[in-house]
């Protein structure tokens, strides 16, 4: 195994890996920013205001994009394990 081979796995992993996570923290994002803004306009600081809707995106998102966020791992990963058995 050469000294390049596990940096460019480890820059390949890191890519997937944002690439899968973007959707996710992105909704994630902007429902808390409209939570946030509305708990700031109206003045209810209730905690369930604040988890239930991100719960809710989580769960959307997860349901929407699991399947092809597996995908994406599962590739990734039968990638490496071939690439590091040829070395």
């Amino acid at each position: 195994m050469g000294n390049d081979l596990p940096i460019s796995l480890l820059r390949e992993g890191f890519t997937v890996l944002a690439s899968v996570g973007a959707p996710f923290l992105g909704a994630l994002l902007v429902v808390g920013l409209i939570v946030g803004v509305i708990q700031a306009a109206t003045q209810i600081n209730d905690s369930a205001l604040g988890f239930l809707p991100k719960l809710c995106t989580g769960i959307g998102i997860s349901w929407m994009f699991g399947h092809w966020a597996m995908e994406r791992l599962a590739g990734y990963l039968v990638i490496a394990f071939n690439r590091m058995s040829m070395h």
